[in-house]
């Protein structure tokens, strides 16, 4: 027993009399309390005591997974984006060199960055979990000696105890598919200026949001209007103003050219402040039912990952669609104003 009065790891398995289901049940009773680091190390007990028990595998699964967001599995799929940052790394490295990670996940960047040469590779990650498990597949792709973890958010590193010193390189891939919903200019702002040496390089160093005008094949099934003989059309006023759609749905159609709405210079450190933004899109005619946004990374002024919206594409980021409330027919050449707000965190977009 602790002085504060909680039960250290080993009373908790002598508790359990190193039953597996029992020490998962104690797991979850952790959990429950708000201790998730013993709650996670119970569980990986639990799952080695039983690695082919299905139940003890399933709810151990159940603590591990909290928290941890399904785009982690999704996001080392995408091929194209993973060459565009290994491109870039293996531009950038020199001998000797430092790296920080900011964003850990599957630790696949930092062990990219190792296996291009990197002296060293700091990666950091504020989920537990996560770090638990990138240390592990770090050390059984036998990187342990130059990759380390540090189980912190990337403002709280020390520079002179986490790191050592700053870094040469920083590395990052914390962006949603609206560019900015992971705090990403937050943390930038914080790691170029206090974490990475004067000059050092940025990845990736730029970042876009691109607009074009769409027509959404479904766009009729997110709306209500007549049903039943009653008019229920009051109803779309509490529909969201966007939607997700896979990037290589074959729904979607683009009726213009893209633009660049907002355009951020990651290298820089910023700031970069709240801001409106306005631009004219060129129909090429057909109907037009929204406003389709994706974003574009550029890598090192060289590479681009772009996830442009064309049938058959992927991309671990979804494309975001925000409807009109009544479809445009428009004419080749038509003129149409989109407008758009950022908070820093969130962005909105509009048709003016």
């Amino acid at each position: 027993m602790n002085l504060d009065g909680t039960e250290d790891l080993a009373a908790l398995l002598l508790r359990a009399g190193g039953k597996p289901a029992a020490i998962i049940a104690l797991a979850r009773e952790m959990e429950a309390r708000g201790d998730r680091a013993m709650a996670l190390e119970l569980s990986a007990r639990a799952l080695d005591l039983a690695p082919e028990d299905g139940e003890v595998r399933t709810m151990a699964a159940e603590v591990m997974s909290a928290g941890v967001p399904r785009w982690h599995f999704d996001i080392v799929h995408d091929n194209p984006r993973n060459d565009a940052y290994e491109a870039a790394l293996r531009r950038a490295i020199f001998p000797g060199c430092k790296i920080l990670e900011i964003g850990t996940g599957t630790s696949l960047l930092a062990m990219m960055a190792a296996r291009a040469g990197a002296g060293e590779v700091i990666t950091c990650e504020s989920e537990q979990a996560v770090a638990l498990a990138a240390r592990d597949i770090i050390a059984r792709n036998g990187y342990s000696d130059r990759v380390r973890v540090v189980q912190k958010h990337s403002t709280k590193l020390d520079v002179d105890a986490d790191l050592g010193g700053p870094a040469d390189i920083l590395v990052s891939e914390i962006v949603a598919n609206d560019l900015l919903g992971e705090g990403t200019l937050a943390v930038l702002e914080d790691a170029v200026h206090r974490l990475v040496k004067p000059g050092g390089k940025i990845i990736p160093a730029h970042g876009r949001v691109r607009v074009a005008l769409a027509d959404d094949d479904e766009w009729e099934s997110a709306r209500i209007g007549q049903v039943a003989g009653f008019d229920l059309s009051t109803f779309n006023r509490l529909a969201s103003p966007y939607r997700e759609i896979y990037i290589g749905a074959s729904r979607l159609t683009l009726r213009s050219e893209a633009a660049d709405l907002f355009s951020f210079d990651f290298a820089s450190g910023g700031p970069f402040p709240e801001a409106h933004a306005q631009t004219t899109l060129l129909a090429n005619g057909q109907r037009v039912t929204g406003i389709a946004q994706w974003i574009a990374l550029d890598m090192d002024g060289q590479g681009v990952y772009e996830n442009r919206p064309e049938p058959g594409a992927h991309s671990s980021w979804w494309m975001v669609f925000h409807p009109f409330e009544k479809p445009l027919q428009t004419q080749p050449g038509e003129k149409v104003a989109v407008g758009g707000h950022h908070d820093r965190s969130s962005l909105r977009i509009w048709k003016n």
